[in-house]
């Protein structure tokens, strides 16, 4: 209480200095030549408001962020400008807005033009009319409420390190309709630098990746400049926000159906071949390049959550790696030791030699030990169709020229 009692006396206090500041510059050149004497020539002084154009009008409400804020002195010049702006009421302090008063004096514009939502701006203004006398002018707006938001989930985590195949991906928490203004203000920069192309898929996901796999120590930043972002009629972004995330070392597995082997490559270099157990002839394995999006120690798998009914329900899976979101995994294996490197009896996913509860020293422990979020499974010479790009981290089945068409700018 006694903090928002302090908070609320400097509010006041602010507000009365500003009420006195002004009421003064209005008096003193109300009369001709008031106690500071700021009036430089005699005579009927014209109102504040002829003398200073202040767009948007004093009091407007509910001001679209598209409209320009302006100040105008077209029969003199500006001395002096000040813009502020709050968006909570219960915060005495307000942002300043910088801007830049015109070489000729008569007009100020702000340094960006676009209006924040859910603000109230404060405008004070002192200028010149066109005989030097001074005039001061005090305004106030509030702009638009939007009723609608969305924000952008970003993968990977913020100061992730991760795997090279890793692939930005942003899902947004409504439709967009203005993809175009959305992709612009997603910015996604590495160092050292990269060409980073866009891509859309549907209306609600957002993707972004290099032509080939991001080179071990890459650091990458993702800004998202989303606040006040017109996604479509009605519906604004929230997010101002910069997340980062480093590339590892470089890893990629691959799996051969038919062989039932995956050769595990660090950095280029074959680091082991694990025998592992595919997709069962009435369910193969996805082929095609898949990125790791998620490590469990242990989880349950229950067939009916992915569309094979009852079929199974093993509540503890051990080492699961996920490949896609329709949920194929690189998992442990305990219930069928005999098929890793001789049958393929899963469901689709690349099943590992493992014992209950999740052995350090078996093939799904050794492999699960050193992946990476962002790690690149490929799997060949499956009967499967290609992975859909969109189902997981799938875009680098796409060619690049396919990937660059996915952008919203053309």
């Amino acid at each position: 209480m006694r903090h928002r009692e302090g908070r609320a006396r400097r509010a006041g206090a602010a507000l009365a200095a500003v009420l006195t500041w002004t009421a003064l510059l209005t008096g003193c050149s109300s009369g001709g030549s008031g106690p500071l004497g700021l009036d430089a020539a005699p005579g009927k002084h014209p109102a504040p408001e002829d003398v200073i154009h202040i767009t948007p009008d004093d009091g407007s409400r509910a001001v679209r962020p598209g409209r320009p804020l302006r100040i105008r002195v077209p029969g003199g010049r500006l001395q002096k400008v000040t813009v502020v702006r709050s968006q909570d009421a219960r915060d005495a302090q307000a942002v300043p807005v910088p801007g830049r008063i015109s070489a000729d004096g008569t007009t100020w514009r702000p340094d960006a033009d676009r209006l924040v939502l859910a603000a109230e701006y404060t405008v004070d203004v002192v200028a010149l009319d066109s005989v030097g006398r001074r005039s001061a002018r005090h305004s106030t707006f509030t702009t638009f409420v939007p009723d609608a938001r969305f924000i952008g989930y970003v993968t990977p985590e913020n100061h992730a390190v991760v795997g090279t195949g890793m692939i930005v991906s942003l899902r947004f928490s409504r439709e967009i309709a203005d993809r175009a203004a959305v992709e612009r203000a997603v910015r996604v920069t590495a160092r050292p630098g990269v060409e980073i192309r866009p891509h859309w898929f549907g209306r609600s996901r957002l993707d972004f990746r290099p032509e080939r796999y991001w080179r071990p120590g890459t650091e990458v930043t993702v800004d998202l400049n989303l606040r006040d972002v017109q996604g479509a009629p009605g519906v604004y972004g929230l997010q101002d926000k910069t997340f980062s995330f480093t590339i590892g070392r470089s890893q990629v597995s691959r799996v051969d159906a038919a062989r039932h082997t995956m050769q595990v490559l660090r950095d280029g270099r074959l680091l082991a071949t694990v025998p592992i157990t595919a997709g069962a002839p009435e369910n193969p394995t996805y082929n095609g390049r898949m990125v790791v999006m998620d490590m469990l120690e242990v989880t349950r798998m229950d067939s009916r959550t992915v569309g094979f009914g009852g079929e199974y329900d093993i509540p503890d899976v051990p080492h699961a790696l996920r490949l896609t979101d329709s949920g194929t995994f690189v998992h442990g294996n305990y219930w069928s030791p005999d098929a890793p490197g001789h049958a393929n009896v899963s469901h689709g996913c690349v099943g590992l030699r493992d014992v209950k509860g999740g052995g350090a020293d078996t093939p799904a422990g050794w492999f699960f030990d050193r992946s990476l979020v962002g790690d690149v499974v490929e799997v060949v010479h499956s009967d499967e169709r290609t992975v859909d790009p969109d189902n997981g981290l799938g875009g680098w089945n796409m060619s690049w020229k396919e990937w660059k068409a996915g952008s919203a700018e053309k």
